[in-house]
């Protein structure tokens, strides 16, 4: 459930803007390695009327200079 904030509690609350899409930019190129993988094994060997299961793993890397 969630907690209704107090105008007091509001006002303390702050944000700050981002930079400009310029300022971001490295030598007009912004570069970002992304690199994802899943996996999964189920084996159903040598039974019949049988039933595998399998859960997935999913891994996601980002790097951005």
């Amino acid at each position: 459930m969630r907690k209704e904030l107090t105008f007091t509690e509001l006002d303390t609350e702050t944000a700050e803007l981002l930079p400009a899409r310029e300022t971001l930019f490295f030598n007009k190129y912004n570069w970002a390695g992304i690199s994802a993988t899943n996996s999964s094994l189920a084996v159903n060997a040598g039974s019949h009327f049988s039933v595998a299961h399998s859960a997935a793993l999913q891994a996601i890397s980002v790097n951005q200079s």
